[in-house]
């Protein structure tokens, strides 16, 4: 007879996801309540609020979109871009490759500029993409590429594309709550995130955000979205804060509930503090790991501070290398992706896996592991 699903005690520096607190699980073990029950519609207001402040903007339709981060990247790429549209992708890395898949499925015309893994996006490529082709009508870039923990200048980026007079998609799924994130000051008009990393939820919620100009965008769109589930003209009707809710989908409640309670921690710790743990927490990493003689693959003013990318050592067997960590000291570290498989560890930093004994523990993990 089959039991019950016992998981192991894990602690989770790997891209993610981070460690969930205690708090956050307690949450999500309280009573379900129904999708438009009043009192789950006022958690919904609550939610928008706290993410508002998590990425630093006014703008009212700031929401979770049901469904893992990839459905917030899609819900941003199907209803900005129609079929024909010009898109400048910046690709550095896996995820900005998936910008350019999502780009071709919506009937986009991408228009690629190109940078070496573990490099930023260069703004003066994105420059001359536009000055090539001022007919683009959308720049889209990962603020942080999880792929190989490059940190690229988002306020730079989307000053080019608002002197193009294009609209921006920022994938800021790895930097949302874990380093400095300014939407509307910076002048980003659509961007997505995830649960799972530095917000220390679990995965399966993607907060979203657009500006008024990007809603503008939808408004005057001449063909209808091809996702149902994803058209935010629908989507609007349960996420509105006046009037009556339509029932558009029945939410996951339960996460919801877990999410809410993560946008408390952040709110009781502060925005500002919790990047400067990130930073804080990424400079003792570093320290240890440079001590140890190994190497980083960003140069240190792109690097990510809440996802460290280190080259495996010559003669090392990476794989066995983590295995080991996993089954002997129940830590998670990541594998390289892409064109950095086999060649590169990925350790997280992110939300509450980013304090003084998870770097200590690693560190000392690490050094049993290697030769």
């Amino acid at each position: 007879m089959t039991t019950s699903f016992i998981p192991p005690k894990r602690i989770l520096m790997g891209p993610g996801p981070s460690d969930v607190p205690q708090r956050v699980l307690d949450a999500m073990a309280r009573p379900t309540i129904g999708h438009l029950d009043p009192a789950f519609v006022e958690l919904m207001e609550q939610i928008k609020s706290m993410l508002r402040m998590a990425f630093q903007t006014e703008n009212a339709l700031t929401f979770p979109v049901s469904a893992p981060g990839s459905a917030g990247m899609e819900m941003c790429f199907v209803n900005l871009v129609e079929p024909g549209d010009k898109v400048i992708v910046c690709r550095n890395g896996v995820f900005g490759g998936r910008m350019l898949e999502n780009v071709k499925r919506t009937g986009g015309v991408p228009v690629i500029v190109d940078d070496a893994w573990g490099a930023a996006v260069d703004p003066q490529k994105v420059r001359e993409a536009f000055k090539a082709n001022p007919d683009a009508k959308i720049l889209a870039f990962v603020h942080a590429e999880t792929s190989t923990g490059a940190q690229s200048n988002a306020e730079a980026l989307a000053k080019i594309a608002q002197e193009a007079g294009a609209l921006t998609i920022m994938d800021c799924v790895t930097s949302l709550g874990g380093t400095p994130l300014y939407m509307d000051k910076w002048g980003i008009d659509a961007a997505y995130s995830g649960s799972q990393k530095c917000l220390s939820c679990t995965p399966g919620l993607s907060p979203v955000s657009f500006s008024d100009r990007a809603i503008a965008r939808i408004k005057t769109r001449s063909t209808p979205v091809q996702s149902w589930f994803l058209d935010l003209t629908l989507v609007l009707g349960y996420w509105q804060s006046s009037g009556k809710r339509t029932y558009h989908h029945t939410a996951p409640i339960n996460p919801m509930y877990g999410l809410h309670e993560a946008l408390v921690i952040l709110e009781e710790e502060g925005l500002e503090n919790a990047w400067a743990r990130h930073r804080a927490m990424h400079e003792k990493l570093k320290a240890g790991l440079e001590g140890m003689g190994l190497e980083y693959v960003v140069e240190a003013s792109a690097r990510l501070p809440q996802l460290n990318s280190i080259y495996v050592p010559d003669g090392v067997d990476e794989a066995a290398v983590r295995a080991r960590l996993l089954n002997e000291f129940n830590l998670e570290i990541g594998a390289g992706l892409g064109d950095m498989a086999g060649k590169i560890w990925r350790i997280g930093l992110m939300g509450y896996s980013a304090k003084q004994e998870n770097v200590d523990y690693c560190l000392k993990a690490l050094k049993d592991c290697l030769p």
